[in-house]
């Protein structure tokens, strides 16, 4: 008798070390989501903008890195819906406009690159668009409104990012920051208004990244180039563009508190996806994690940041680093796939890790 529960006992510890073991080697990913589906501008789009308009994303040296070559995405490789899709053990993202034979059991993905949150912006693909390309596809991927609710209920919802091409516009063109701080309020409204949408038609997981240090940005570098050191901290980023995109997060968070308490009954999950904190982690010391300087775009048109925006990166007269993994900047507006797979990996751990 004592033998057999020896043995039990032994048998017991085996499972628990293997469990153990299992956990702490990452044994393949899990299926917690039936799908994604993604919104949002190019720091998302995986294919849509090359289905309306022409795009340097379409050809090399984008996606240079990627399986197969360039597909619409605006780095060299992959992104964080891809990196998010991997993990989670799900096909990468079709783009909504896709072939009739594409396979979207791992969930689509209307973000577009350009997008905007606002419909009042001059863009041609905002968020309220993609919303109405979801809803159009939603039939086709469910019968009826019980099993769409499930289907929706079951898939992780990617808000953006989105919002940054509200902002873009406007400082690129020149205007103060003052006029452009204007815009965020009604910025924060049109992003939950869509995340109300779909939580209407069945959501239950919706992810909301935040805005990106833009601070750190090349092509904001070079635009507003300053002979004041005491707007350089030791990153090398604008401190008040910075300061600028923590506005925006704050104040989505607030909001995003605001809708968690609206249903707070529902068993609606609201995650609010640090982007800016996880990237600031390599802009504040980037050869720890393998990069060089954090803000010198590797596919550019020279200059002190490798950005022109009269040469962008893929045209004639720019050129491409050697190595892709060792810069931040993809273009001087897109990071890496290294950069990506950074940010990936905190969100992942940080909020989708059980």
């Amino acid at each position: 008798m004592d033998a057999f529960y020896c043995s039990q006992k032994l048998v017991l510890i085996a499972i628990a070390y293997g469990l153990l073991l299992g956990r702490s080697l990452g044994a393949g990913p899990q299926k917690k989501y039936g799908s994604i589906i993604s919104f949002g501008d190019s720091l998302a789009d995986t294919g849509n903008k090359i289905t309306f308009t022409s795009s340097q994303a379409s050809r090399r040296p984008y996606g240079m890195n990627f399986p197969g070559g360039p597909t619409g995405r605006f780095s060299n490789g992959r992104l964080i819906v891809d990196f998010i899709a991997q993990s989670m053990g799900l096909q990468l993202l079709q783009p909504y406009p896709a072939k009739n034979d594409s396979n979207f059991s791992g969930g689509v993905n209307f973000a577009v690159a350009g997008a905007t949150a606002l419909n009042s912006t001059p863009s041609y693909l905002s968020l309220g668009t993609q919303l109405e390309w979801f809803e159009k596809m939603l039939p086709s991927l469910c019968n009826n409104i019980s099993s769409c609710e499930v289907y929706i209920g079951n898939s992780l919802i990617l808000m953006g990012e989105i919002g940054g091409n509200d902002y873009n516009g406007p400082f690129l063109d020149g205007q103060s920051k003052e006029d452009v701080e204007k815009l965020v309020p009604y910025v924060i409204k049109a992003i939950s208004s869509a995340i109300e949408r779909l939580i209407s038609q069945g959501a239950k997981t919706v992810v909301v990244p935040g805005n990106l240090p833009i601070g750190c940005s090349a092509a904001y570098l070079t635009k507003f180039q300053s002979p004041n050191k005491s707007d350089y901290p030791k990153t090398g980023c604008l401190n008040w563009l910075n300061n600028f995109a923590q506005q925006h997060n704050t104040q989505l968070q607030e909001e995003l508190n605001r809708l968690r308490q609206l249903h707070s009954d529902s068993r609606v999950k609201i995650i609010y996806a640090d982007y800016f904190n996880a990237a600031m982690k390599f802009y504040s010391v980037p050869a720890k994690f393998g990069f060089g300087n954090a803000t010198i775009a590797c596919c550019g048109g020279k200059g002190p940041y490798n950005y022109d925006a009269s040469v962008p990166c893929g045209v004639k007269g720019s050129t491409v680093c050697a190595d892709p993994s060792k810069y931040v900047s993809w273009d001087g507006i897109h990071l890496t796939e290294a950069a990506y797979r950074l940010i990936a990996n905190e969100i992942i751990t940080e909020y989708l890790h059980d």
